[in-house]
């Protein structure tokens, strides 16, 4: 049984659980669990991605007990994740105990799946009134966590602020999480700088602290809270995850490879994380070992994912880098039925058949994305870069100075690649002039696009400083 980085699953309660149930079905006896484990056994299942499992737990926890709160509830949060509201409510209406606490929120739940928020919002303050006193703290908590699930981080706040002086731990972290949700990274930060401050020996805070720095751009702080956390726990998939994301995004290939593949042997693999092990055997040139990773990637995903489209482009460009145009179109071609921008995957098409020489059909590829997106600044751009990353330095630069002449002084991306264009070309005054546009107005991009220029780990707010310092010494 791998770690899961989940307290409960891994915890030896719950390990013997599941050796019981386990036992149990491979030996053929009877199984002595009630509802709510049987449920905990489905529940560790569905979240390691055994499904089959975890479907074939909950149909014997209904067999044993029908009506049973904990098994219908699951199964109602699986046809609102398929987005099924009629067969939700169905199931809900199965539960035996109206009176269940879980009844009354899956009646909330299911209005929020409707969409209509205030709706729900109303029928848990109604709800609230009915509730003791002595378990209002409670229900604010559940009635918060619930909005937090859904993803609707400012009714969570409001209901967080019903209960302001509250310095539990529980309440502080679920507080913190809700500013996470609503972008407010450093609150959040704050917040589990606090509770990190009582309990120092608490991976998942340091994990919280490590994803609120990430997102606030600051990485090698998110790596050191990361470091931590394994320290707690060297199998901590969580914390693995975010070193290696840390190191990716200060272009660490090689030691973001080390820990992605340090997660796929302790957590289940999922398509993200041979995704980005791909992605960093490319940035290394070991395109013959990308490959595999990222066919395991395509075998890993699954319609819907946030990386499935991701994992067909960068299979694509890898196959155009084996000299495997064929393979790569075919690559491009399955996304045609994929929820993505389809203008931009024929730009992907341009760009692979232009660097395998097909500068005809390139041309082609390009005029459709154009005329089918109607001159759309991002796919214009798109174009103009695959010209760059061609090698068409000049080609480039030109249609960089039209393209930016066409926007206006508003958009705020290309300017880190025309600043390299112009580098590239030995331009030294617009050099200076794009990269200071880079800096001011997008220096996330001018992070990936110029890091290679600057001393590793320079913020981008010095690139410019830097390099007319450079430029008047020289």
């Amino acid at each position: 049984m791998k770690k899961t980085g989940d307290e409960y699953f891994d915890s030896e309660e719950f390990r013997e659980l599941l050796s019981s149930y386990e036992d149990s079905v491979s030996s053929g006896q009877p199984i002595f669990l009630d509802a709510d484990e049987l449920t905990d056994i489905a529940d560790y299942y569905h979240f390691t991605c055994e499904l089959e499992k975890a479907e074939e737990v909950i149909e014997k926890a209904l067999d044993f007990y029908p009506g049973a709160t904990a098994p219908l509830v699951y199964k109602v949060h699986e046809a609102l994740a398929r987005e099924d509201v009629e067969e939700a409510k169905e199931l809900a209406e199965q539960i035996t105990d109206k009176n269940a606490a879980d009844y009354f929120y899956l009646q909330a739940e299911l209005l929020i799946a409707q969409d209509k928020t205030e709706e729900a919002d109303q029928y848990l303050r109604d709800y609230y009134k009915t509730v003791p006193a002595d378990e209002h703290e409670d229900f604010v908590t559940d009635a918060a966590n619930i909005w937090l699930d859904y993803g609707v981080y400012d009714k969570a706040y409001e209901w967080v602020m019903r209960y302001p002086g509250n310095d539990s731990p529980d309440f502080k972290e679920l507080t913190g999480r809700i500013m996470f949700g609503l972008g407010k990274y450093k609150e959040s930060q704050r917040t589990f700088m606090e509770l990190i401050d009582n309990d120092p020996y608490s991976g998942r805070y340091w994990n919280a602290l490590a994803s609120a720095q990430f997102m606030n751009e600051d990485y090698s702080d998110s790596i050191t809270s990361s470091e931590y956390a394994i320290a707690i726990d060297p199998t901590d998939g969580e914390a693995l995850l975010n070193k290696a994301n840390g190191l990716y995004r200060l272009n660490n290939f090689e030691e973001a490879l080390k820990y992605y593949l340090r997660y796929n042997e302790y957590m289940p693999s999922i398509d993200f994380t041979e995704l980005q092990a791909g992605i960093c055997l490319l940035y290394l040139n070991r395109t013959g070992e990308a490959v595999k990773h990222l066919q395991k990637a395509r075998q890993l995903t699954f319609d819907g994912s946030e990386y499935q489209v991701q994992v067909y482009q960068e299979l694509a460009f890898t196959y155009s880098a084996l000299g495997k145009v064929d393979e790569a179109m075919k690559c491009i071609d399955q996304t045609k039925d994929m929820d993505c921008d389809h203008d931009d995957m024929e730009v992907l098409r341009g760009h692979i058949l232009l660097q395998n020489q097909c500068t005809d059909k390139a041309e082609d590829a390009f005029r459709r994305a154009v005329t089918h997106s109607k001159n759309a600044p991002h796919i214009l751009l798109r174009i103009i870069v695959s010209l760059f990353d061609n090698k068409l330095n000049e080609a480039a630069y030109v249609m960089f100075g039209k393209f930016f002449s066409l926007v206006g002084d508003d958009y705020d991306e290309g300017y880190s690649y025309m600043a390299l264009c112009c580098w590239e070309l030995n331009k030294k005054d617009e050099f200076l002039k794009f990269l200071k546009l880079a800096v001011e107005h997008n220096p996330g991009e001018a992070r990936i696009v110029l890091n290679t220029l600057f001393p590793e780990g320079m913020n981008p707010k010095d690139y410019y400083q830097y390099m007319l310092d450079n430029c008047q010494a020289g």
